[in-house]
């Protein structure tokens, strides 16, 4: 298998509303190969969907369990400290729920995190020893 990842699927539990989020309230463009029922987002290499948590399930065979935490984190990596403290503000506003205020942490960064409206969790953090291209990729 090659070393790439091409899509992340959220299953989320009121489509509409988890779609509000996403396109009007974090500004992201869904893509015209978007369908009812699933919202696409072009991240620069990688698409994140939307999709009916029922529908996913009955996809994998599994049963939907919520959970805590699954051990699983979707990062988001910006240009400053000012910038992550920006981000949490604005999507506590929108209605996603702080579950770690931004703050320095132990790798020597400063991050914190967020759950969207279905639980999934986000990190918003500012890595000083790691470098964003032109296009906001990652450079290791």
């Amino acid at each position: 298998m090659r070393q790439k990842l091409n899509l992340i699927t959220l299953g989320v539990s009121d489509f509409g509303k988890s779609l509000n989020f996403y396109e009007k309230g974090l500004g992201w463009k869904k893509s015209d190969k978007s369908m009812d029922g699933l919202a696409l987002f072009n991240l620069g290499g990688i698409i994140l969907a939307l999709h009916s948590q029922q529908e996913l399930a009955e996809d994998t065979t599994l049963e939907y369990q919520p959970t805590t935490f699954s051990g699983l984190t979707i990062s988001h990596n910006t240009k400053s400290e000012k910038e992550v403290d920006e981000i949490l503000a604005m999507v506590a506003k929108l209605g996603a729920t702080i579950v770690k205020p931004a703050q320095k942490v132990y790798w020597g960064g400063y991050s914190g995190y967020f759950k969207d409206m279905d639980g999934h969790l986000f990190e918003i953090a500012y890595n000083p020893f790691w470098e964003l291209d032109d296009n906001d990729n990652l450079k290791l």
